[in-house]
């Protein structure tokens, strides 16, 4: 191993409605309490959706979708994985798995408790993928859904795609995010083609009265930003 891959810092830890959780630098978020890893907007088969209305894109975006949350996989071995909804981008996307996709998802389910909570591009969900379906769940004192709900308070959703947008000595950067402010988590997309929302956007507010922190990814850690020097409004 070189000395680069043994300093990166491929987790942080925070506080989240007083259970510990882990956030991953795939995207995923580790609950050690419930040795459970939660993933959001995986957006499965996303070119493959495109180029069925004449949008050609690159047809691998599934492919290293799972390569990013069979990482989070191997490194937490969880007992549960929760999927937070659009974990396909539309409701054939399952019919569309390519063999090779499909045998990495039946791998990395495996011996786990694996839920789907359907989205609003997956409303939808087939037997044949694996796992079970549930509509939301709580953990702890958590509820687990795709959708953030105004005033729900201790919650982790997906959905928004959160991305924050710094610039240093002039130059912008643009990076999935996971935003919270100690009781909510809106999570990250994981989905290698899934876009992304401003974090300073207006949709947020509502969420994060008081603000949040935004935890964006970089490339071998995760950085820690205030609202309050991340939006300047």
């Amino acid at each position: 191993m070189t000395a680069l891959l043994k300093n990166k810092q491929t987790t942080t830890e925070i506080g989240l409605s007083g259970q510990a959780a882990v956030l991953d630098l795939t995207g995923g978020l580790y609950l050690p309490d419930e040795d459970a890893l939660l993933v959001a907007d995986l957006h499965f088969e996303k070119g493959s959706s495109f180029a069925r209305r004449g949008m050609m894109l690159p047809p691998y975006d599934t492919r290293e979708t799972l390569k990013a949350l069979r990482e989070a996989v191997y490194r937490f071995d969880p007992r549960v994985v929760v999927a937070l909804g659009d974990s396909f981008h539309d409701v054939g996307g399952p019919e569309r798995l390519g063999d090779e996709e499909r045998a990495t998802l039946s791998e990395v389910q495996k011996g786990r408790d694996w839920i789907w909570i359907p989205g609003n591009h997956d409303h939808s969900l087939p037997e044949s993928i694996g796992g079970r379906v549930l509509s939301e769940m709580t953990m702890g004192a958590l509820v687990l859904r795709h959708e953030p709900l105004e005033g729900a308070g201790a919650e982790v959703a997906g959905h928004l795609h959160p991305v924050g947008k710094v610039v240093m000595r002039g130059r912008a950067t643009r990076r999935r995010c996971f935003l919270t402010d100690g009781q909510r988590c809106i999570m990250p997309a994981l989905g290698a083609y899934a876009g992304g929302l401003n974090a300073c956007d207006a949709a947020f507010k509502p969420l994060f009265p008081k603000g949040f922190t935004a935890y964006l990814i970089g490339t071998e850690r995760i950085f820690a930003i205030a609202r309050s020097m991340l939006c300047r409004d």
